[in-house]
């Protein structure tokens, strides 16, 4: 009989629009049928949530679930002056805690508990062996926001980050394994928390999912595309940049240069700082396949200077074929070489420089995406990543 894993997450997790919930699911997948029997517990999918069956059937053995509430603006200002920082504030969930409860009481053998939040859903002394799987440094997002925000902002930026410095470091040490998603997370963590040890697993990319294709030999007009969430802050911040400060440079150089931003909810404000450009922005919302708008792109941009983690957004174009250029932390913990896999690039000009000698040479995009995309084959398949999790997983549980 197979030991049990009870998978917490405080995340439903389709559709997949989101690196962390990409990362998870794609793990759960390939584990299922491995050497756990999976029950996956999360809030569940709301109205119309049958759409999503045979995904969730392709992740778990079974699911339980919840009723998932979405944060409101006025409760997000009422967990200001909470001990928690507000993104966990807003995970707290009496039903979600019954559920788990529920679960827990069927004695699994093995309990994950995806991103520190869900562990408010878990009772304080957890009789089971515990694993914790920390797609980020928590508290860096929230000080990287400080180190660029203005005042009101940025006092409540350095507020947001103490009090997320105290709950990442009380929850991470109640696990018998904590996993990281990249040795440089996981050595800030033992650093900062004082943490014995801590597992480390790869971020992945489905190869299949995402077919190499050449980049474009001489497109009539060069397309910079950036794909992300525009409902996340540290998306938000590096469409500024792009926007405020890169943009206007690219266009001086080349004025037929055109971007394209792709993900859901872009804020109308930011939409309205494009418009300046006028047809050369576009943004596409929410799309069902990132992958069109990616291959039809002369360049993918990473122009991300807040955030933590890793971003899967880089392997993505890897795979595709086409060439990146980011900021050293927008491929942050990513085990890829400057010049040799991209293009590095932190300050405006940097980036405005590196992503016009990418338009202007050919065999450089050759270059870049063929050696990108045999690294990620090497070394980045997500049923690669699945085996280091599902060891990890069995390791705390020989204790």
């Amino acid at each position: 009989m197979k030991p049990r894993l009870l998978f917490v997450s405080p995340r439903f997790l389709f559709p997949l629009d989101q690196g962390g919930k990409i990362r998870t699911a794609s793990i759960l997948a390939r584990m299922k049928g491995g050497a756990f029997d999976v029950t996956l517990v999360s809030p569940g999918p709301g109205p119309g949530g049958g759409r999503h069956d045979s995904e969730i059937a392709r992740v778990c053995d079974r699911f339980e679930s919840w009723r998932a509430s979405v944060p409101t603006r006025l409760g997000r200002l009422a967990a200001l002056p909470g001990a928690r920082p507000i993104p966990v504030a807003s995970d707290q969930s009496a039903e979600g805690s019954a559920v788990v409860a529920r679960a827990l009481a069927t004695r699994p053998d093995v309990v994950v508990v995806d991103f520190p939040h869900a562990a408010v859903l878990l009772p304080d002394r957890i009789d089971a062996v515990s694993v914790i799987f920390t797609h980020n440094v928590e508290v860096e997002i929230f000080e990287r926001h400080a180190a660029i925000a203005k005042f009101p902002m940025r006092w409540l930026w350095q507020d947001q980050a103490r009090k997320m410095r105290r709950f990442e470091g009380e929850t991470l040490r109640r696990f018998d394994a904590v996993i990281a998603v990249s040795a440089r997370d996981g050595e800030r963590m033992r650093e900062l928390y004082r943490l014995p040890a801590t597992e480390l697993i790869d971020t992945g990319v489905d190869l299949d999912f995402y077919p190499y294709t050449p980049p474009p030999l001489n497109p009539a007009e060069p397309v910079l595309v950036f794909s992300g969430a525009m409902d996340s802050r540290s998306n938000i911040d590096g469409v500024e940049f792009l926007i405020d400060e890169i943009w206007p440079r690219i266009v001086a150089a080349r004025p037929g240069a055109r971007a394209v931003i792709v993900g859901r909810n872009p804020p109308p404000g930011l939409v309205a700082r494009a418009r300046e450009f006028g047809a050369a922005f576009r943004f596409t919302g929410f799309v069902d396949d990132v992958r069109p708008e990616i291959e039809a792109a002369t360049v993918s941009a990473i122009p991300l200077r807040v955030g933590s983690g890793t971003r899967m957004k880089a392997f993505e174009a890897m795979a595709l074929g086409r060439p990146v250029v980011s900021t050293a932390l927008g491929i942050e913990g990513l085990d890829i070489t400057p010049s040799a896999h991209f293009l590095l690039a932190d300050t405006a000009e940097e980036f405005a420089r590196a992503t016009l000698l990418l338009f202007d040479d050919p065999a450089l995009r050759l270059r870049l995406a063929e050696a990108a995309r045999a690294r990620v084959e090497a070394r980045f398949s997500w049923a690669h990543v699945a085996r280091q999790f599902e060891a990890i997983c069995l390791k705390a549980l020989a204790g």
